[in-house]
């Protein structure tokens, strides 16, 4: 059989397995092992699955026998080149036209992350993507979410108005309570200073919500909020 380097040589990348493609990265094997062997080892290590390996943390992928820090970083850099790779069709539209536009440009790169992201787009008077920012990492809540780290680049960009997004690891994007005040503090924010928050599109697996096209994102949502707790307690 030949080796996974010079089968990528020879035929074209898809023609490899994923255990190739994975040996290709590793470069070299280990304590008797080669570069195969090791793929299949990381393989096994995640059930099979490409994308539980692409979403592992590097210091996890560390711990795996023959595969240490330098070889876990090259793996970790591939996947998340990969994802880049794929994102970046939508990416090359820098006009927003809906929650679907938002969806494509971020959704793909934020499927598997570990952790929550919250991130705003910031647009020109005709939807034309004047910046993007990522502006914390770590579970959504209005203690975390500064309406000044939200408006700040708004400001210094001169944008007309600014669009909120934000992942779920879960992969439901179903708004929890928390999506919700933290909508209802950047909505009422992003009122007052002139700079009006469009849409808060939360992202899934596969799939999103829309703040804007639930109905939730009206210059009453802070009401139907209160009027929503009301009716808890009663």
């Amino acid at each position: 059989m030949d080796r996974p380097r010079e089968r990528l040589s020879t035929h074209t990348p898809s023609a490899l397995t994923a255990r190739e493609l994975l040996a290709v990265l590793l470069g070299s094997g280990a304590a008797g092992r080669s570069s195969l062997d090791l793929a299949s080892e990381v393989l096994i290590r995640y059930g099979g699955s490409l994308r539980r390996l692409g979403a592992a943390d590097p210091r996890e992928l560390a711990t795996a026998p023959g595969i240490g820090p330098a070889r876990a970083c090259a793996l970790v850099a591939a996947f998340e080149l990969g994802r880049r790779a794929t994102a970046e069709p939508a990416r090359r539209s820098d006009r927003i036209r809906g929650p679907r536009d938002v969806f494509l440009r971020l959704g793909q790169m934020l499927r598997d992350r570990k952790q929550e992201e919250f991130w705003a787009i910031y647009l020109n008077t005709q939807n034309r993507i004047l910046s993007e920012r990522r502006i914390t990492v770590g579970l959504l809540n209005s203690s975390l979410v500064h309406p000044r780290e939200v408006f700040a680049p708004a400001i210094a960009h001169a944008a007309a108005s600014c669009i909120l997004a934000h992942n779920h690891p879960s992969g439901d994007p179903e708004p929890s309570p928390e999506d919700l005040e933290v909508t209802v503090q950047l909505v009422e924010s992003g009122r007052l200073i002139g700079i009006p928050v469009r849409d808060h599109i939360v992202l899934g697996d596969g799939s999103f919500v829309s703040l804007l096209e639930r109905g939730l994102l009206l210059p009453t949502l802070s009401e139907q909020l209160r009027t929503r707790g009301g009716s808890d307690r009663s």
